[in-house]
């Protein structure tokens, strides 16, 4: 219902400060015409020699910061101050959830919750969303029969654990928000374009139902038979077979029988991230984490026209214009989805250190195109000489 924000501020006060019960508060997301300084800030209470204290993890576009405070009623004051859209709290018994309106009033809602006692812990290394002995992290190959990653696999589970990171943040606002609103007979619909073997597949399912208690119904898409017959036996062993599905087809022409709410595609090369991006603007889909691989479609027009560009130096150079052309690609697209009425953050999906294809585009459906967007677009394909291949799919 409808309140003052006062009123749903102290809701979250009162629950954050009771430390006892509290498990974990999240405040994200921003109002209108406003920006806070922090994407993300996560609280949890944790257990040190010096006594309880306030664990508060701040999240930048590219990092964590964390920080222990024991005056946690001064946190709080300071992070109210900040313009966040949204504010999510599970204590041991509910969850409550806070969304700013555009008048600045507060719609909030309590549900019932059961789940896992909250944790004192404190683990200083970070936080792991799917612990090492999982046994999907098992059953992929990534840990070993005694639960602990393999050597030779923990970029792997670096990677599973940073994707996991970044769709636990936007499932988040987007419940918080009520862009999202699962139930067991409408269970969050979920597919991953160009899967493979599917590992993100089943960890992103792992975290959405048994980690998270989303009901949720995935579906992974790829166009070789064999991964579908190797991820199916999979989805068996794991006992979700039910629940996780495969089938064939490419990601421009397989057809679902209910348009996804979210759409994954992880590493899919060239234009199939563009294939990707088209279909969740056609489904209406919510949400869209989207981490693309090569961009040879946009470096190969960069280098038919290198001589009348606005800048032919950045592009006269093979490994220049590759690069460059990484960049052009994904802000063309960034700005396409804003020009259908996403928000769109390109953030750092995995450190440099361990892959160079690590940007990854994160789109949440508001039905407000962005203003500047498409003048943004048109200014960047005439300087460059280039017709993005998403645009053509869009009809632009």
């Amino acid at each position: 219902m409808t309140e003052s924000l006062d009123q749903a501020l102290a809701a979250v006060r009162d629950r954050v400060l009771a430390a006892d019960s509290l498990v974990r508060a999240l405040a994200s997301g921003r109002r209108k015409g406003t920006r806070p300084a922090w994407r993300r800030v996560e609280l949890r209470y944790v257990d040190l020699k010096a006594g309880r204290r306030l664990q508060v993890t701040r999240y930048d576009e590219t990092q964590a910061h964390t920080s222990n405070h024991e005056d946690a009623a001064a946190v709080l004051e300071e992070l109210f101050a900040e313009p966040f859209g949204n504010w999510h709290v599970d204590t041991a018994t509910e969850t409550l959830q806070v969304r700013v309106t555009k008048s600045g009033d507060a719609v909030a809602s309590v549900q019932p919750r059961t789940g896992p006692a909250p944790s004192r812990e404190h683990d200083r290394a970070k936080a792991r969303l799917l612990p090492e002995d999982d046994p999907v992290l098992r059953e992929l190959g990534i840990s070993d029969a005694h639960g602990r990653v393999k050597p030779s696999r923990r970029a792997k589970y670096r990677q599973v654990e940073e994707f996991l990171r970044e769709l636990a943040a936007t499932v988040e606002d987007a419940l918080a928000a009520g862009r999202i609103t699962p139930t067991e007979q409408a269970p969050l619909r979920v597919v991953d374009l160009g899967c493979g073997n599917a590992y993100l597949t089943f960890v992103a399912h792992a975290w959405l139902s048994r980690v998270r208690g989303l009901p949720t119904r995935l579906v992974g898409v790829d166009v070789k038979e064999q991964s579908r017959r190797h991820n199916a036996g999979v989805a068996e062993r794991l006992g979700v077979a039910g629940e996780v599905t495969f089938v064939v087809g490419s990601i421009e022409g397989v057809e679902l029988d209910e348009p996804p709410q979210v759409v994954l595609a992880l590493h899919a090369c060239d234009t199939a991230t563009d294939d990707a991006l088209a279909r969740a603007v056609g489904w209406e889909s919510a949400l869209v984490l989207a981490a693309p691989c090569c961009h040879r479609d946009l470096s190969r027009q960069l280098r038919d026209h290198a001589d009348v560009t606005a800048y032919p130096a950045l592009v006269r150079d093979g490994i220049l214009r590759e690069r460059f052309a990484d960049t052009l690609t994904d802000a063309l697209r960034a700005g396409l989805l804003r020009t259908r009425g996403y928000r769109v953050d390109v953030v750092e999906f995995v450190d440099s250190a361990h892959t160079p294809r690590n940007t990854l585009l994160r789109a949440v459906a508001t039905g407000a195109p962005g203003e500047r967007a498409q003048a943004e677009v048109d200014e960047l394909t005439a300087t460059w000489k280039v017709q993005p291949y998403l645009a053509s799919l869009l009809g632009r």
